[in-house]
């Protein structure tokens, strides 16, 4: 056995010490199947692992994870796995499992050459070893090795029993496990927009009258994404983004969108009127406020910032690992940052839900407003 560190200061590495991710980069890239039981993950750790299965071109690769059947799985690591659960079945090299007989927090690699476990990582680092990111930088993990035939058999066997189905599954097939809504900072620091605790949330909640408005979010199917007829959404609505820049110089904004509500909703009884400011409190706690425009009182959004709507919802499916945030959408030709179909199914919504309240507040002129509640809801039964 020998003893691997972390190299953080002011417990630096001495010569003759490894770290843990070296020795680990070094046991990958002599492996031809890896096994893998932790109690934590993280996406940037998911990343790295695939890249690593990739470059080494490894052939049988199984990832166990042990703790989030009770605690609850972060939305984004849970939708990171799935997706790489699914590449890996897919292609047939393996699979990532979610422990659910218990919580397991053990810490174990294994490396197998030619059938043969030939070494084994032991404690004290999860998975985000791999990959550090602000979370984990400062955090000291120390672990051990082994190259003795007996223990990484006895390690390699307890692994595979707790692969077996009456202690894991999975994670495609795990129901019942929480998953733990992260928080959408891409409204942090805006101006016109402010924070309030859920207990204000559930407060406007309880003052519902019971008039609503569903405002469905209309894009396009993954495979959709090109086909610029008018008819698929691609550059309009929560997409509106990867239509013509208004300036050959400058992309539209990611965040851009013009929701466009149907005459079906804008001519019903109790619909916002047009140019008459009110404020939305969300779901998830933001206050702004908003007003519907145009002609026929068909665009709703916010209140002087026309990002403010796409930063809520767009938000929530970044910080929940479906889309990624495009800097320049005139560049991303393959149109990776669309909002698809599939993202919000993924989400688990895909409308939005506008409901008046009995409350009002004051503007900062000293006139009332009214107060409706935005949520982000399931609709659609497709």
């Amino acid at each position: 056995m020998k003893l691997l560190y972390s190299n953080i200061l002011p417990l630096a590495t001495l010569e003759g010490q490894e770290t843990i991710i070296d020795c680990f980069n070094e046991l990958i890239a002599k492996s031809n199947r890896v096994e893998i039981a932790v109690g934590y993950i993280s996406r940037a750790a998911l990343e790295e692992l695939d890249r690593l299965v990739e470059e080494h071109n490894i052939s049988s690769i199984c990832l166990t994870i042990g703790m989030y059947f009770i605690e609850g799985m972060p939305e984004g690591s849970y939708n990171a796995a799935l997706e790489l659960n699914k590449k890996w079945r897919e292609i047939g090299i393996g699979e990532i499992k979610i422990v659910k007989a218990f919580k397991y927090h053990g810490k174990l690699y294994c490396f197998y050459k030619d059938g043969q476990p030939f070494s084994a990582i032991i404690g004290s680092a999860n998975l985000g070893v791999i990959k550090l990111d602000a979370n984990n930088r400062r955090q000291y993990e120390i672990s051990s090795i082994t190259d003795d035939a007996t223990e990484c058999r006895e390690i390699a066997d307890f692994i595979e029993m707790l692969k077996v189905q009456n202690c894991s599954d999975n994670i495609a097939s795990i129901t019942g496990m929480p998953i733990i809504r992260e928080v959408n900072t891409s409204l942090s620091g805006i101006d016109t927009v402010t924070q309030i605790p859920q207990t204000g949330v559930q407060l406007y909640l309880q003052h519902k009258t019971g008039l609503s408005f569903v405002l469905p979010l209309k894009v396009p199917a993954y495979d959709e994404r090109h086909m610029d007829d008018g008819k698929h959404f691609t550059k309009s609505n929560i997409n509106v983004c990867y239509a013509a820049p208004r300036s050959k110089r400058k992309s539209r904004d990611w965040y851009e969108t013009q929701l466009t509500v149907s005459k079906d909703i804008t001519r019903s009884e109790g619909y916002p009127e047009k140019n008459k400011p009110f404020f939305v409190v969300t779901d998830d706690g933001y206050w702004f406020k908003a007003h519907t425009t145009s002609d026929g009182n068909k665009q709703f959004s916010a209140v002087g910032d026309e990002l403010i709507i796409g930063r809520w919802i767009k938000g929530r499916l970044a910080v929940a690992g479906l889309v990624t945030p495009v800097n320049d959408t005139q560049a991303d030709i393959d149109r990776k940052g669309m909002i698809t179909k599939e993202m919000l199914r993924a989400y688990g919504c895909d409308s939005l839900v506008l409901s008046k309240t009995d409350q009002k507040a004051l503007d900062e002129d000293g006139s009332e407003l009214d107060v409706w509640v935005l949520s982000f809801e399931t609709i659609s039964n497709e």
